[in-house]
């Protein structure tokens, strides 16, 4: 008699995690766990395309936090161009960059689109194809990861 393999028991996500983008030197983001959504999205303003020895580049501007003054730049490799039709069926043409994700003690690459989303209480979508395979989600839950340094204060979305 054989066995059948074990399964990777997956660990749970709330339906809203604190996350942190490495590769872009930002404070931790409050990011909403979206499985509507195909790609995940981090708000980005003043986006200015530019080339560097030969390498499409995007540089932009974010408020890390819902209803913040504070701003910080980034710049990122674009690895791709896509439209993208939001929740309300507006479609909209985004740079897609690719960086790593790290939430609690995991850290993955993922592709995010840059748009504007100041005037949505979540900054960040992680869409399904960065969780697929990863974790399962607990709806009733959020921020199973914990929270970021106490430095940090915003208002709870829920």
């Amino acid at each position: 008699m054989t066995t059948a393999p074990k399964k990777k028991r997956l660990p749970k996500i709330g339906w809203y995690e604190w996350v942190t983008l490495p590769g872009l030197g930002l404070p931790p983001i409050l990011a909403k766990i979206d499985t509507g959504a195909k790609t995940s999205a981090l708000h980005a303003f003043r986006l200015d395309f530019f080339e560097e020895n030969g390498i499409k580049k995007v540089s932009f501007s974010l408020h890390p936090y819902p209803h913040s003054t504070e701003a910080f730049s980034c710049e990122a490799e674009i690895y791709d161009y896509r439209n993208v039709t939001d929740s309300g069926g507006h479609t909209e043409k985004r740079y897609v960059i690719k960086t790593p994700v790290h939430l609690g003690k995991h850290t993955w690459p993922i592709e995010i689109t840059l748009t504007n989303r100041d005037n949505m209480s979540f900054l960040m979508l992680l869409g399904r194809s960065a969780l697929r395979r990863r974790f399962l989600i607990n709806p009733a839950r959020k921020c199973l990861f914990g929270h970021p340094p106490s430095k940090i204060t915003i208002k709870d979305p829920s």
